[in-house]
């Protein structure tokens, strides 16, 4: 791979797409769009991006591929960035199942590719703090989590179509349950409801978990009507303090916790750096040869069992158990 200008090819043009390229650009890459559909809208927006009509004219002298396609459509491009010998970013989830993100895993190791999925709130500023506080031991053992987060519902019909995309907890909750994962640990218990979608496609659903280490999660997601404003919180209590948060009230993230050498906690305002950016720029560094993001493909593996485990329990009305030291 060149040095100075990685060459990148990103499959998809839709609302997701766009902090992808953007991100891209911002590092300085060379970037080609293939699309069914908006690749030519969205390379004329983005200063040295092109549009090509084939995932091989995409592919052909590429250094590395970012697939921003709908979850359907996950395993049929990894596998082909694969097949090329192409190190691979995906949008999470990794697949709808996770017997096809465990296929696509080891078919990334076999070939000695790089797989990331991309599960970008690790890079938001205000779950950075929460995990340097967890892993600085500022909340000591974790006992309680609870993650929410809100938005418009999504306007495609694939999104809706549960069998197909997992819905709002395979697609938008996912990224909490990563992070109870990345914090708390392997699962072993997972209980969920959702509500019935109304005729506007609103819905409601929440997922508690059960950690190996008798931790509890409490993760909700609500697709709201068109308009809703976006709001992520989080609240964090272990036996040494609580940490909050919530996106729409406060640009810090606040720890109140004993023992911190009597600081109020206030952590620095969020920074005006794209978490995309920051993601695919750690993805670039390792595909260069540099360390192990914060993130393997091993977590997208896990973030889909725990998610699948949820959707089984909305259709049986009842706890799943899963084995402990698989889920994370």
């Amino acid at each position: 791979m060149g040095s100075d200008s990685p060459v990148v090819a990103v499959l998809g043009a839709g609302g997701i797409a766009r902090p992808h390229v953007d991100g891209w650009a911002a590092l300085g890459a060379q970037v080609r769009i293939f699309s069914v559909n908006g690749a030519e809208e969205l390379a004329a927006a983005t200063p040295g991006a092109v549009a090509v009509t084939s995932i091989e004219e995409a592919f052909h002298g590429a250094d590395l591929v970012d697939i921003c396609t709908p979850t359907t459509v996950h395993p049929e491009h990894v596998r082909a960035a694969v097949a090329a010998g192409l190190d691979t970013f995906c949008e999470k989830p990794l697949a709808r199942t996770t017997a096809e993100a465990e296929a696509l895993v080891t078919l990334a190791d076999a070939a000695g590719v790089r797989l990331m999925p991309g599960h970008v709130v690790r890079w938001f500023p205000a779950y950075e703090a929460l995990h340097a506080a967890v892993e600085n031991d500022d909340l000591g053992e974790l006992a309680v989590l609870r993650f929410s987060r809100t938005g418009s519902r999504p306007d495609r019909d694939w999104f809706h179509d549960v069998a197909a995309s997992g819905g709002i907890v395979l697609d938008q909750m996912i990224h909490d349950l990563d992070q109870a994962l990345w914090l708390a640990g392997d699962v072993v218990e997972v209980t969920a409801q959702q509500t019935a979608p109304t005729a506007q496609r609103v819905t409601s659903a929440q997922v508690v978990l059960v950690h190996a280490s008798g931790a509890l999660s409490y993760v909700t997601g609500t697709w709201g009507p068109p308009g809703t404003q976006f709001r992520t919180t989080f609240e964090v209590a272990g036996t040494g303090g609580l940490l909050q948060h919530d996106s729409t009230a406060q640009p810090e993230v606040v720890i109140d916790a004993r023992d911190v050498g009597g600081s109020t906690g206030l952590l620095p305002p969020i920074a005006g750096t794209s978490p995309y950016q920051l993601i695919l720029a750690d993805f670039l560094r390792w595909v260069r040869g540099g360390p192990q993001p914060r993130l393997a493909a091993a977590d997208g593996v896990a973030a889909v069992r725990v998610a699948e485990a949820a959707l089984r329990s909305i259709a049986s009305g009842g706890t799943v158990r899963l084995a402990e030291g698989v889920a994370a």
